[in-house]
């Protein structure tokens, strides 16, 4: 096996200091086009690959940034995934993504290994962050953002949808649509997604003194989501709801299927169906659900600036709690009542 071509060599061949070498490996260190050209034609004629983990030893930056995540089934989360990936990228910095427990939602059990990749940052969605974690992330100089959750934690930053708000508005819509009826099928109660959405629904339907009609629990899962639209409509008409708030796509997906296909009711002329994040999915013809979108695009550009600020500048940085509006996607699986005849 032929030895590793080191940094040396490079600068050798290139006819600069070994620090340039250095430099032109570095991600945002500022070296000249021509340098960098004349060093990046000198490692590919040598085969050199800089050691980036060898470099983060000597820095204290390895320019990743742990990502944690309960589950995948939701598709909202392969999505953010890729766009935070990408970003991440274009400021220089990797991805790592690591699994909490599906059961739980706690990351108890693997946060110290997280902490032993040397991590600049980290990224939590869909996951139960206990006062412990963020003291341990705290103690190892670890910058810890909340994507899609919220938590009132010191020092912990968070980026979310605007939950209650848009509760609010499917409240508000189905309201406007002449449902008297309406139920909610509830995500994970420890979830502050699920709380500031059902917050918002029931905030609308106080205003227009109304109470909510029926209540099931669906823990943002597909097992739970048809076990809830069953026992929620499995039943007489007249005890039925006339519309429902799904917490997420995800399950509203389920909802509709065992609505349409099990107990052959017609959507939305039986009971309307509104769920929240408008992924891809929601948009098939299939489905063609009526929602509230989730900004991904925004929720990560919001995600990925204020962790970076926070690694590159922790003494002035000030955490941030960030909600971002979004918009009610009316499709098919509701429908504004006509206007009364004159």
């Amino acid at each position: 096996m032929s030895e590793k071509v080191t940094a040396q060599q490079v600068a050798r061949r290139a006819g600069v200091s070994q620090s340039a070498v250095s430099r032109v490996f570095t991600p945002g260190a500022s070296v000249s086009e021509k340098m960098a050209t004349r060093v990046r034609e000198a490692a590919e004629e040598l085969g050199y690959r800089p050691n980036i983990l060898a470099r983060a030893m000597v820095s204290g930056r390895s320019r990743i940034v742990g990502f944690v995540v309960a589950y995948l089934d939701n598709y909202f989360y392969p999505e953010a995934i890729e766009k935070l990936s990408n970003a991440m990228q274009k400021r220089g910095y990797h991805l790592l993504m690591f699994m909490a427990s599906q059961t739980t939602g706690s990351i108890d059990d693997v946060v110290d290994e997280i902490l032993d990749y040397q991590i600049d940052g980290l990224i939590f969605a869909s996951v139960a962050l206990s006062s412990s974690i963020v003291r341990r992330c705290q103690a190892a100089g670890v910058p810890v953002v909340l994507f899609n959750r919220r938590q009132d934690m010191e020092g912990i930053s968070s980026i979310t949808s605007d939950n209650f708000a848009g509760g609010r508005k499917i409240g508000e819509y189905l309201i406007a649509c002449g449902h008297k009826q309406i139920g909610y099928i509830a995500g994970w109660e420890g979830a502050s997604t699920q709380r500031d959405r059902e917050a918002g629904l029931m905030a609308a339907l106080k205003t227009h003194s109304m109470d909510l009609f029926a209540r099931e629990v669906g823990n943002f899962r597909k097992e739970g989501a048809i076990e809830a639209a069953l026992s929620m409509f499995d039943k007489p008409s007249e005890q039925r709801p006339d519309a429902v708030f799904v917490a997420n796509d995800h399950m509203a997906f389920h909802v509709l299927d065992v609505l349409r296909h099990r107990l052959h009711m017609r959507v939305p002329e039986d009971v309307a169906v509104v769920g929240y994040d408008d992924v891809p999915p929601a948009a098939w013809p299939a489905y063609d659900l009526t929602t509230v979108r989730q900004r991904a695009n925004l929720m990560v550009e919001e995600t990925v600036n204020t962790l970076i600020q926070h690694v590159e500048n922790p003494k002035n940085f000030i955490p941030r709690q960030v909600a971002i509006d979004g918009p009610l996607i009316e499709r098919g699986t509701s429908r504004r009542q006509p206007p009364p005849k004159a």
